[in-house]
Protein backbone atom coordinates (compact mmCIF):
# COMPACT_ATOMS: atom_id res chain seq x y z
CA UNK A 1 0.00 0.00 0.00
CA UNK A 2 2.13 3.26 -1.22
CA UNK A 3 1.21 6.29 0.50
CA UNK A 4 -1.01 8.70 -1.01
CA UNK A 5 -3.78 5.18 -0.47
CA UNK A 6 -2.63 4.36 3.15
CA UNK A 7 -3.99 8.52 3.68
CA UNK A 8 -6.48 8.41 1.48
CA UNK A 9 -7.64 5.26 3.23
CA UNK A 10 -7.05 6.80 6.97
CA UNK A 11 -8.96 9.85 6.08
CA UNK A 12 -12.05 8.26 4.18
CA UNK A 13 -11.96 5.66 7.51
CA UNK A 14 -11.92 8.84 9.94
CA UNK A 15 -15.04 10.19 7.62
CA UNK A 16 -17.39 7.22 7.79
CA UNK A 17 -16.78 6.36 11.38
CA UNK A 18 -17.43 9.68 11.91
CA UNK A 19 -20.32 9.54 9.72
CA UNK A 20 -21.56 6.45 11.83
CA UNK A 21 -20.82 7.95 15.01
CA UNK A 22 -22.64 10.92 14.36
CA UNK A 23 -26.16 9.22 12.99
CA UNK A 24 -26.12 6.68 15.85
CA UNK A 25 -25.71 8.84 18.92
CA UNK A 26 -28.86 10.92 17.78
CA UNK A 27 -30.71 7.67 16.70
CA UNK A 28 -29.81 6.14 20.01
CA UNK A 29 -30.17 9.23 22.40
CA UNK A 30 -34.12 9.45 20.65
CA UNK A 31 -34.51 5.96 20.49
CA UNK A 32 -32.87 3.47 23.35
CA UNK A 33 -35.08 0.81 22.97
CA UNK A 34 -32.12 -1.32 24.64
CA UNK A 35 -30.17 -2.02 21.37
CA UNK A 36 -26.34 -1.88 21.77
CA UNK A 37 -24.60 1.70 20.70
CA UNK A 38 -21.18 -0.06 20.51
CA UNK A 39 -20.46 0.00 16.12
CA UNK A 40 -18.84 -2.83 14.59
CA UNK A 41 -15.22 -1.04 13.95
CA UNK A 42 -13.92 -3.91 12.21
CA UNK A 43 -16.42 -4.37 10.07
CA UNK A 44 -16.97 -0.71 9.11
CA UNK A 45 -13.11 -0.63 8.84
CA UNK A 46 -13.73 -3.69 6.46
CA UNK A 47 -16.45 -1.40 4.18
CA UNK A 48 -13.93 1.53 3.89
CA UNK A 49 -11.58 -0.81 2.59
CA UNK A 50 -13.72 -2.07 0.09
CA UNK A 51 -14.73 1.39 -1.09
CA UNK A 52 -11.07 2.40 -0.94
CA UNK A 53 -10.63 -0.45 -3.13
CA UNK A 54 -13.07 0.14 -5.55
CA UNK A 55 -12.15 3.74 -5.87
CA UNK A 56 -8.53 3.14 -6.77
CA UNK A 57 -9.42 -0.13 -9.04
CA UNK A 58 -12.93 -0.08 -10.60
CA UNK A 59 -13.00 0.07 -14.76
CA UNK A 60 -14.23 3.84 -14.51
CA UNK A 61 -13.74 6.26 -12.34
CA UNK A 62 -16.94 6.47 -9.98
CA UNK A 63 -18.69 9.52 -7.94
CA UNK A 64 -18.30 9.07 -4.38
CA UNK A 65 -22.32 10.09 -3.93
CA UNK A 66 -23.10 7.00 -6.25
CA UNK A 67 -20.70 4.46 -4.32
CA UNK A 68 -22.55 5.25 -0.90
CA UNK A 69 -25.82 5.49 -2.76
CA UNK A 70 -25.24 1.75 -3.95
CA UNK A 71 -24.05 0.99 -0.56
CA UNK A 72 -27.56 2.42 1.28
CA UNK A 73 -29.32 0.15 -1.34
CA UNK A 74 -27.50 -2.86 -0.71
CA UNK A 75 -27.98 -2.69 3.22
CA UNK A 76 -31.76 -2.24 2.89
CA UNK A 77 -32.20 -4.30 -0.28
CA UNK A 78 -30.23 -7.05 1.80
CA UNK A 79 -33.19 -6.72 4.39
CA UNK A 80 -36.62 -8.46 2.75
CA UNK A 81 -38.23 -7.75 -0.19
CA UNK A 82 -40.10 -4.09 1.21
CA UNK A 83 -37.77 -2.76 2.77
CA UNK A 84 -35.22 0.35 -0.08
CA UNK A 85 -34.02 3.46 -0.40
CA UNK A 86 -35.82 5.78 -2.22
CA UNK A 87 -34.06 8.67 -4.75
CA UNK A 88 -35.67 11.93 -4.95
CA UNK A 89 -37.71 10.28 -8.31
CA UNK A 90 -38.61 7.65 -6.63
CA UNK A 91 -39.40 9.01 -3.12
CA UNK A 92 -41.83 11.78 -5.47
CA UNK A 93 -43.71 8.64 -7.49
CA UNK A 94 -44.29 7.20 -4.20
CA UNK A 95 -46.54 10.50 -3.15
CA UNK A 96 -47.91 10.34 -6.35
CA UNK A 97 -48.89 6.88 -6.75
CA UNK A 98 -50.44 7.29 -3.00
CA UNK A 99 -52.93 10.06 -4.43
CA UNK A 100 -54.82 7.37 -6.45
CA UNK A 101 -53.63 8.71 -10.01
CA UNK A 102 -50.24 7.49 -12.05
CA UNK A 103 -48.73 7.09 -15.25
CA UNK A 104 -47.58 3.31 -15.91
CA UNK A 105 -49.36 0.12 -16.75
CA UNK A 106 -51.14 -0.66 -13.96
CA UNK A 107 -49.55 -3.43 -12.17
CA UNK A 108 -48.03 -4.53 -8.35
CA UNK A 109 -45.19 -5.79 -8.78
CA UNK A 110 -42.40 -7.23 -6.31
CA UNK A 111 -38.74 -8.54 -7.31
CA UNK A 112 -37.69 -12.57 -6.57
CA UNK A 113 -34.87 -14.16 -7.02
CA UNK A 114 -33.68 -11.07 -9.33
CA UNK A 115 -36.59 -11.08 -11.78
CA UNK A 116 -39.90 -8.70 -11.01
CA UNK A 117 -42.85 -10.55 -9.94
CA UNK A 118 -46.80 -9.61 -10.67
CA UNK A 119 -48.61 -9.64 -7.54
CA UNK A 120 -51.60 -8.18 -9.04
CA UNK A 121 -52.80 -6.74 -11.92
CA UNK A 122 -55.12 -3.39 -11.36
CA UNK A 123 -58.70 -3.69 -12.65
CA UNK A 124 -59.34 -1.83 -16.11
CA UNK A 125 -55.21 -0.95 -16.43
CA UNK A 126 -53.58 -1.60 -19.62
CA UNK A 127 -52.10 -4.35 -17.95
CA UNK A 128 -55.38 -6.26 -17.28
CA UNK A 129 -56.47 -5.13 -20.22
CA UNK A 130 -53.17 -7.04 -21.54
CA UNK A 131 -53.77 -10.18 -19.64
CA UNK A 132 -51.06 -9.91 -17.15
CA UNK A 133 -52.02 -11.94 -14.67
CA UNK A 134 -51.03 -12.33 -10.57
CA UNK A 135 -47.66 -14.85 -10.32
CA UNK A 136 -46.13 -13.57 -14.06
CA UNK A 137 -42.42 -13.18 -13.60
CA UNK A 138 -41.23 -10.69 -15.94
CA UNK A 139 -37.58 -11.39 -17.58
CA UNK A 140 -37.18 -8.22 -20.14
CA UNK A 141 -38.49 -4.95 -20.27
CA UNK A 142 -38.51 -4.31 -23.96
CA UNK A 143 -34.69 -6.03 -25.07
CA UNK A 144 -33.37 -5.25 -22.02
CA UNK A 145 -33.13 -8.11 -19.39
CA UNK A 146 -34.59 -7.53 -16.33
CA UNK A 147 -31.65 -9.63 -14.40
CA UNK A 148 -29.66 -7.31 -12.38
CA UNK A 149 -31.65 -4.43 -12.76
CA UNK A 150 -33.33 -2.76 -9.57
CA UNK A 151 -37.13 -2.77 -8.59
CA UNK A 152 -37.07 1.00 -8.65
CA UNK A 153 -35.36 1.16 -11.90
CA UNK A 154 -37.51 -1.41 -13.25
CA UNK A 155 -40.74 0.07 -12.10
CA UNK A 156 -39.27 3.44 -13.49
CA UNK A 157 -38.86 1.81 -16.94
CA UNK A 158 -42.06 0.82 -16.99
CA UNK A 159 -43.43 4.12 -16.50
CA UNK A 160 -43.70 6.62 -19.50
CA UNK A 161 -45.63 9.10 -21.18
CA UNK A 162 -49.19 7.83 -22.33
CA UNK A 163 -49.72 5.99 -25.79
CA UNK A 164 -45.88 4.99 -25.26
CA UNK A 165 -45.37 1.33 -25.87
CA UNK A 166 -43.56 -1.54 -23.86
CA UNK A 167 -42.98 -5.20 -24.28
CA UNK A 168 -42.66 -7.67 -21.32
CA UNK A 169 -41.26 -10.53 -21.65
CA UNK A 170 -43.35 -13.24 -19.54
CA UNK A 171 -42.67 -16.72 -18.18
CA UNK A 172 -46.10 -18.02 -16.63
CA UNK A 173 -47.09 -21.63 -15.42
CA UNK A 174 -48.39 -23.38 -17.89
CA UNK A 175 -46.48 -22.09 -20.92
CA UNK A 176 -44.09 -23.43 -22.59
CA UNK A 177 -41.73 -20.43 -23.79
CA UNK A 178 -41.99 -16.83 -22.59
CA UNK A 179 -44.57 -14.76 -24.11
CA UNK A 180 -44.02 -11.08 -25.77
CA UNK A 181 -47.06 -8.77 -24.85
CA UNK A 182 -46.87 -5.05 -26.03
CA UNK A 183 -48.67 -2.75 -23.49
CA UNK A 184 -49.37 0.94 -24.29
CA UNK A 185 -48.69 3.06 -20.98
CA UNK A 186 -51.59 5.14 -19.85
CA UNK A 187 -52.26 7.59 -17.08
CA UNK A 188 -53.52 5.21 -14.48
CA UNK A 189 -56.70 6.87 -12.25
CA UNK A 190 -57.73 4.07 -10.29
CA UNK A 191 -61.47 3.76 -9.76
CA UNK A 192 -60.94 2.24 -5.57
CA UNK A 193 -64.08 0.92 -5.27
CA UNK A 194 -67.09 -0.22 -7.48
CA UNK A 195 -70.76 -2.00 -7.01
CA UNK A 196 -73.90 -3.52 -9.17
CA UNK A 197 -76.61 -5.65 -7.49
CA UNK A 198 -75.85 -9.50 -8.95
CA UNK A 199 -79.31 -9.84 -8.09
CA UNK A 200 -82.47 -8.19 -6.31
CA UNK A 201 -81.55 -7.76 -3.20
CA UNK A 202 -77.99 -9.45 -2.93
CA UNK A 203 -74.81 -6.61 -3.64
CA UNK A 204 -71.59 -6.94 -5.16
CA UNK A 205 -68.87 -4.24 -4.57
CA UNK A 206 -65.31 -4.29 -5.67
CA UNK A 207 -62.44 -2.79 -4.40
CA UNK A 208 -59.20 -2.94 -6.75
CA UNK A 209 -56.60 -0.86 -4.23
CA UNK A 210 -56.70 0.81 -1.10
CA UNK A 211 -56.61 4.22 -1.15
CA UNK A 212 -57.15 7.12 1.72
CA UNK A 213 -61.15 7.81 0.23
CA UNK A 214 -61.62 4.02 -0.03
CA UNK A 215 -63.71 3.73 2.97
CA UNK A 216 -65.86 7.10 2.32
CA UNK A 217 -66.42 5.58 -1.34
CA UNK A 218 -67.44 2.60 0.19
CA UNK A 219 -70.10 3.42 2.19
CA UNK A 220 -71.34 5.57 -0.74
CA UNK A 221 -71.87 2.73 -3.08
CA UNK A 222 -73.45 0.24 -0.47
CA UNK A 223 -75.78 2.98 0.77
CA UNK A 224 -76.86 3.37 -2.93
CA UNK A 225 -77.31 -0.45 -3.56
CA UNK A 226 -79.98 -0.21 -0.41
CA UNK A 227 -81.93 2.80 -1.90
CA UNK A 228 -82.11 0.56 -5.40
CA UNK A 229 -82.92 -2.55 -3.14
CA UNK A 230 -82.95 -3.76 0.21
CA UNK A 231 -79.95 -5.84 1.00
CA UNK A 232 -80.33 -9.25 1.68
CA UNK A 233 -76.19 -10.23 0.99
CA UNK A 234 -73.12 -8.59 0.08
CA UNK A 235 -70.27 -10.21 -1.55
CA UNK A 236 -66.96 -8.05 -1.09
CA UNK A 237 -64.78 -8.42 -4.11
CA UNK A 238 -61.07 -8.06 -2.68
CA UNK A 239 -59.41 -11.05 -5.44
CA UNK A 240 -56.12 -9.59 -7.00
CA UNK A 241 -56.30 -6.27 -4.69
CA UNK A 242 -52.35 -5.86 -4.15
CA UNK A 243 -53.38 -3.23 -0.86
CA UNK A 244 -52.52 0.22 -0.38
CA UNK A 245 -52.86 2.44 2.50
CA UNK A 246 -53.76 1.04 5.99
CA UNK A 247 -56.45 3.63 6.82
CA UNK A 248 -58.74 2.75 4.27
CA UNK A 249 -58.47 -1.37 5.04
CA UNK A 250 -58.87 0.05 8.88
CA UNK A 251 -62.17 2.25 7.47
CA UNK A 252 -63.63 -0.85 5.20
CA UNK A 253 -63.21 -2.94 8.23
CA UNK A 254 -64.74 -0.46 10.77
CA UNK A 255 -67.95 -0.06 8.37
CA UNK A 256 -68.94 -3.66 8.31
CA UNK A 257 -67.95 -4.47 12.25
CA UNK A 258 -69.97 -3.01 15.30
CA UNK A 259 -67.14 -2.99 17.86
CA UNK A 260 -63.81 -4.99 18.92
CA UNK A 261 -60.08 -5.14 17.46
CA UNK A 262 -59.99 -4.77 13.52
CA UNK A 263 -55.65 -5.35 13.56
CA UNK A 264 -53.04 -4.25 15.45
CA UNK A 265 -48.99 -4.23 14.86
CA UNK A 266 -45.84 -5.00 16.98
CA UNK A 267 -42.48 -3.71 16.41
CA UNK A 268 -39.41 -2.88 18.49
CA UNK A 269 -40.37 0.61 18.60
CA UNK A 270 -42.95 1.91 20.68
CA UNK A 271 -44.02 4.03 17.55
CA UNK A 272 -44.61 0.82 15.38
CA UNK A 273 -46.76 -0.50 17.87
CA UNK A 274 -50.44 -0.03 16.85
CA UNK A 275 -54.20 -0.98 17.61
CA UNK A 276 -57.06 -0.09 15.25
CA UNK A 277 -60.35 -0.82 17.22
CA UNK A 278 -64.10 -1.03 15.40
CA UNK A 279 -66.61 1.84 15.92
CA UNK A 280 -70.53 0.67 16.33
CA UNK A 281 -72.75 0.71 13.18
CA UNK A 282 -72.46 -1.73 10.74
CA UNK A 283 -73.59 -0.04 7.03
CA UNK A 284 -74.80 -3.57 5.83
CA UNK A 285 -77.36 -4.00 8.14
CA UNK A 286 -75.61 -6.95 9.26
CA UNK A 287 -76.65 -8.92 6.28
CA UNK A 288 -74.70 -12.02 5.41
CA UNK A 289 -71.40 -11.41 3.83
CA UNK A 290 -68.84 -13.14 1.65
CA UNK A 291 -65.14 -12.03 0.93
CA UNK A 292 -64.01 -13.35 -2.19
CA UNK A 293 -59.92 -13.46 -1.84
CA UNK A 294 -56.92 -15.06 -4.16
CA UNK A 295 -53.19 -15.06 -4.26
CA UNK A 296 -53.06 -11.75 -5.80
CA UNK A 297 -54.86 -10.02 -2.54
CA UNK A 298 -52.30 -8.49 -0.07
CA UNK A 299 -51.50 -6.69 2.50
CA UNK A 300 -54.46 -4.46 3.12
CA UNK A 301 -56.60 -6.98 1.64
CA UNK A 302 -55.05 -9.41 3.92
CA UNK A 303 -56.06 -6.99 6.97
CA UNK A 304 -59.72 -6.68 6.14
CA UNK A 305 -60.16 -10.22 5.06
CA UNK A 306 -58.75 -11.08 8.44
CA UNK A 307 -60.72 -8.70 10.47
CA UNK A 308 -63.81 -9.67 8.87
CA UNK A 309 -63.23 -13.36 9.60
CA UNK A 310 -62.08 -13.46 12.95
CA UNK A 311 -65.24 -11.61 14.24
CA UNK A 312 -67.21 -14.79 12.24
CA UNK A 313 -68.59 -11.65 10.26
CA UNK A 314 -68.22 -13.03 6.87
CA UNK A 315 -67.09 -16.36 4.82
CA UNK A 316 -64.13 -15.92 3.27
CA UNK A 317 -63.45 -17.71 0.19
CA UNK A 318 -61.23 -18.13 -2.57
CA UNK A 319 -57.79 -19.42 -2.42
CA UNK A 320 -54.78 -18.38 -0.12
CA UNK A 321 -54.26 -14.92 -0.01
CA UNK A 322 -50.48 -13.86 -0.73
CA UNK A 323 -48.90 -13.38 2.75
CA UNK A 324 -47.72 -9.48 2.76
CA UNK A 325 -47.84 -9.04 6.80
CA UNK A 326 -44.86 -6.51 7.12
CA UNK A 327 -45.61 -2.76 7.77
CA UNK A 328 -43.60 -0.59 5.93
CA UNK A 329 -42.47 2.84 7.13
CA UNK A 330 -41.03 5.96 4.99
CA UNK A 331 -38.48 7.43 6.99
CA UNK A 332 -37.42 11.11 5.00
CA UNK A 333 -34.26 12.09 4.67
CA UNK A 334 -32.20 15.05 3.83
CA UNK A 335 -32.23 16.43 -0.22
CA UNK A 336 -35.63 15.07 -0.79
CA UNK A 337 -35.16 11.47 0.02
CA UNK A 338 -36.55 8.72 2.50
CA UNK A 339 -36.02 5.17 3.04
CA UNK A 340 -39.03 2.59 3.44
CA UNK A 341 -37.86 0.29 6.52
CA UNK A 342 -39.74 -2.87 7.73
CA UNK A 343 -40.93 -1.71 11.05
CA UNK A 344 -43.47 -3.98 12.57
CA UNK A 345 -45.90 -7.30 11.81
CA UNK A 346 -49.48 -6.90 11.38
CA UNK A 347 -51.59 -9.45 13.04
CA UNK A 348 -55.47 -10.52 12.92
CA UNK A 349 -58.01 -9.42 15.54
CA UNK A 350 -57.29 -13.52 17.21
CA UNK A 351 -53.67 -13.04 16.97
CA UNK A 352 -53.10 -14.48 13.90
CA UNK A 353 -49.87 -13.18 11.93
CA UNK A 354 -50.34 -12.58 8.56
CA UNK A 355 -46.69 -12.30 7.14
CA UNK A 356 -46.01 -15.49 5.21
CA UNK A 357 -48.49 -17.25 6.06
CA UNK A 358 -51.59 -15.13 4.44
CA UNK A 359 -55.74 -15.57 4.97
CA UNK A 360 -56.72 -19.34 4.76
CA UNK A 361 -60.20 -19.15 3.10
CA UNK A 362 -63.09 -20.58 5.25
CA UNK A 363 -64.20 -21.97 1.73
CA UNK A 364 -61.17 -23.18 -0.97
CA UNK A 365 -62.03 -22.68 -4.28
CA UNK A 366 -59.59 -23.35 -7.15
CA UNK A 367 -58.80 -21.09 -9.97
CA UNK A 368 -60.73 -22.48 -13.11
CA UNK A 369 -57.72 -23.38 -15.59
CA UNK A 370 -56.97 -26.17 -17.50
CA UNK A 371 -52.94 -27.04 -17.13
CA UNK A 372 -51.25 -30.41 -17.44
CA UNK A 373 -50.47 -32.16 -14.65
CA UNK A 374 -46.50 -31.42 -14.71
CA UNK A 375 -47.54 -28.00 -14.83
CA UNK A 376 -48.71 -27.22 -11.50
CA UNK A 377 -45.83 -25.60 -9.52
CA UNK A 378 -45.90 -23.31 -6.35
CA UNK A 379 -48.30 -20.23 -6.02
CA UNK A 380 -46.54 -16.97 -5.59
CA UNK A 381 -46.81 -15.95 -2.42
CA UNK A 382 -44.81 -13.59 0.27
CA UNK A 383 -43.12 -16.77 1.67
CA UNK A 384 -41.75 -17.09 -2.30
CA UNK A 385 -40.27 -14.35 -2.48
CA UNK A 386 -35.88 -14.44 -1.44
CA UNK A 387 -35.54 -12.90 2.05
CA UNK A 388 -38.97 -12.70 3.29
CA UNK A 389 -39.21 -11.21 7.19
CA UNK A 390 -40.19 -14.49 8.77
CA UNK A 391 -43.59 -14.80 10.54
CA UNK A 392 -43.30 -14.89 14.19
CA UNK A 393 -44.02 -18.88 15.89
CA UNK A 394 -47.84 -19.12 15.75
CA UNK A 395 -49.21 -21.84 17.39
CA UNK A 396 -62.77 -18.34 -6.82
CA UNK A 397 -62.73 -19.71 -9.48
CA UNK A 398 -62.23 -16.80 -11.72
CA UNK A 399 -60.66 -16.86 -15.11
CA UNK A 400 -58.08 -13.83 -14.62
CA UNK A 401 -58.80 -12.63 -18.31
CA UNK A 402 -61.34 -9.43 -18.06
CA UNK A 403 -64.78 -9.82 -18.71
CA UNK A 404 -65.61 -8.35 -22.58
CA UNK A 405 -67.50 -5.58 -21.42
CA UNK A 406 -69.86 -5.61 -24.47
CA UNK A 407 -70.94 -9.28 -23.05
CA UNK A 408 -74.43 -9.05 -21.37
CA UNK A 409 -74.40 -12.01 -20.03
CA UNK A 410 -74.85 -11.16 -16.05
CA UNK A 411 -71.41 -10.74 -14.10
CA UNK A 412 -72.27 -13.87 -11.81
CA UNK A 413 -72.86 -15.99 -14.71
CA UNK A 414 -69.30 -14.66 -16.37
CA UNK A 415 -67.03 -15.69 -13.22
CA UNK A 416 -67.10 -18.60 -11.28
CA UNK A 417 -65.83 -17.73 -8.14
CA UNK A 418 -68.57 -14.71 -7.66
CA UNK A 419 -71.26 -17.41 -8.94
CA UNK A 420 -70.18 -19.49 -6.25
CA UNK A 421 -69.97 -16.92 -3.68
CA UNK A 422 -73.76 -16.29 -4.32
CA UNK A 423 -74.81 -19.58 -4.56
CA UNK A 424 -73.52 -19.76 -0.44
CA UNK A 425 -75.02 -15.82 0.13
CA UNK A 426 -78.60 -17.15 -1.02
CA UNK A 427 -78.15 -20.09 1.31
CA UNK A 428 -76.70 -17.92 4.08
CA UNK A 429 -79.59 -15.36 3.62
CA UNK A 430 -82.35 -18.33 3.99
CA UNK A 431 -80.86 -19.23 7.21
CA UNK A 432 -80.39 -15.86 8.31
CA UNK A 433 -83.79 -15.10 7.69
CA UNK A 434 -84.99 -18.32 9.42
CA UNK A 435 -83.31 -17.48 12.65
Amino acid sequence: MNKRFSVGYGLVTGVILGVFLSVSVGVFADRNDGASAVLPVEDLRRFTDVYMRIKRNYVTEVDDSELLDNAIKGMLSGLDPHSSYLDQREFRDLQVGTSGEFGGLGIEVGMEDGFIKVIAPIDDTPASRAGVRAGDLIIRLDDTPVKGMSLSDAVSKMRGERGTDITLTIMRDGLDAPERVTIPRDVIRVQSVRSEHLEPGFGYVRITNFQARTARDLVRAIEDLKEEAPLKGLVLDLRNNPGGVLNGAVGVSDAFLDSGLIVYTEGRLQESQFRYTASPGDVADGVPMVVLVNEGSASASEIVAGALQDHNRAVVMGTPTFGKGSVQTILPLPQETAIKLTTARYFTPDGRSIQAEGIQPDIRIEPLTVTRAEDNGPRLNEANLDRHLEGPPNGTIRNNAEPDEADDEPLAQRDYGLYEALNLLKGLAIMSARQ
